[in-house]
């Protein structure tokens, strides 16, 4: 009796040694599925899906070029593949990338794996190409998903799934007084605007200079996706130079060297930068604090009330502003409006932390708080504080 038992003793252990050596998989979140910028400043996003045949990305790109425009360009694997020089072009010209599928095939009538596979293959195919990743964003073919979809590109790494507010058409062959009406007549702030770079969007390249010469007159900003979303670009914090900017203030405001930015933007003269200019930050650089009325994207570890203290805004103020039903539960890579009543403060030459507390009512700890500043000697000319 002792012998049997010990016999399924040893079975019993070797049984459940086996399951506990399997590791248990970690999924990721839900790919975010977003329509249009969570903003109340005139921002607007135009992108470009690209395809097989590409017709019409050098006349896009020229345009881009000559308003000074940064866009976001959807890749296929299969366009990539048959285009690669005018792919290297958009990157060259420092636009946004972003996956699109591989063969453009509906992702609700995949299976998981196929869905994996066609965001892989692009994803390799556009880095091969470019050197640069299509991660995070993603936009589905045919704007076709559902939550097993949305499960399966976060799986794959893509956090973001980008549809839009605004569809020209375009690849309909819509006349370019068709594609601009629908794109001006539709704008508001935040807008996503969808438009294709294929020869079937006969409309689009000559509609484009006319679109931005009209929504520069409203007063619109053109970005990317990740600007208007308010997240980091795929290849570091980008800064687009806005009246007042300098080297030395830039530098001061994401805490590097102006040497480091000349560099990493292959600057020949340090004091020469132009608005409207991008200029990519070089190392693993702070994002400053969000303008009023623009966004902040959820992080590990964040809550409302962290979120609430460290913008100085009133934790009800967050939630009304949001419409959170449930101020016990946000998600990573969500993206809050911060409410418009806080106040920026912009560092000159011979302040401290002590000084400018002084000024404004509050402590130096309470801004080292609010601004996640670790040493409080040191600050830089041009860096923008949250005041309390």
């Amino acid at each position: 009796m002792g012998e049997k038992f010990f016999k399924y003793s040893v079975i019993f252990l070797l049984f459940m040694g086996s399951i506990l050596s399997f590791s248990i998989p970690v999924e990721a979140s839900a790919s975010e599925f977003v329509t249009k910028g969570n903003t109340y400043g005139k921002r607007v996003a135009l992108t470009f899906d690209d395809g097989s045949d590409g017709t019409n990305i050098a006349n896009i790109l020229q345009t881009l070029s000559k308003e000074n425009i940064h866009s976001t360009f959807f890749l296929t694997g299969s366009g990539t593949k048959a285009h690669p020089n005018a792919i290297k072009d958009i990157k060259s010209a420092g636009h946004e990338l972003a996956n699109h599928s591989y063969s453009h095939a509906d992702f609700t009538e995949l299976s998981s794996a196929e869905i994996k596979n066609e965001l892989d293959r692009t994803e390799a195919a556009v880095k091969s190409t470019t050197g640069l990743s299509t991660k995070p964003l993603f936009r589905a073919p045919f704007g076709s998903v559902n939550s097993t979809v949305l499960k399966a590109v976060g799986n794959a790494g893509y956090t973001h799934t980008i549809h839009w507010n605004i569809d020209t058409l375009d690849w309909k062959g819509l006349s370019e007084t068709e594609v601009y009406n629908r794109v001006v007549n539709n704008i508001v702030p935040g807008s996503i605007v969808l438009m294709h770079t294929g020869a079937g969007a006969s409309g689009t390249p000559g509609a484009l200079p006319d679109i931005i010469r009209s929504l520069k007159a409203k007063g619109y900003q053109f970005v990317t996706v990740s600007e208007i979303l308010n997240m980091p670009s795929a290849s570091g914090t980008i800064h687009t130079v806005k009246a007042g900017d300098t080297l030395y203030s830039l530098a001061g405001k994401y805490e590097v060297t102006v040497n480091q930015i000349v560099k990493a933007n292959n600057l020949v003269n340090a004091n020469v930068i132009q608005i409207g200019q991008r200029l990519s930050i070089p190392g693993d650089t702070p994002n400053p604090p969000p303008a009023q009325g623009e966004s902040y994207t959820v992080k590990a570890g964040d809550t409302l009330y962290s979120i609430a203290k460290r913008y100085n805004v009133s934790l009800n103020d967050l939630i009304e502003a949001n419409q959170i039903s449930n101020p016990t539960y946000i998600r990573i890579g969500q993206n809050l409006v911060i409410p418009q009543d806080m106040k920026n403060y912009t560092v000159k030459a011979g302040d401290t932390l002590y000084s400018i507390a002084r000024r404004n009512g509050t402590t130096v700890q309470r801004l080292a708080e609010v601004n996640n500043i670790s040493n409080t000697s040191l600050i830089y000319p041009g860096r923008t504080l949250v005041l309390p």
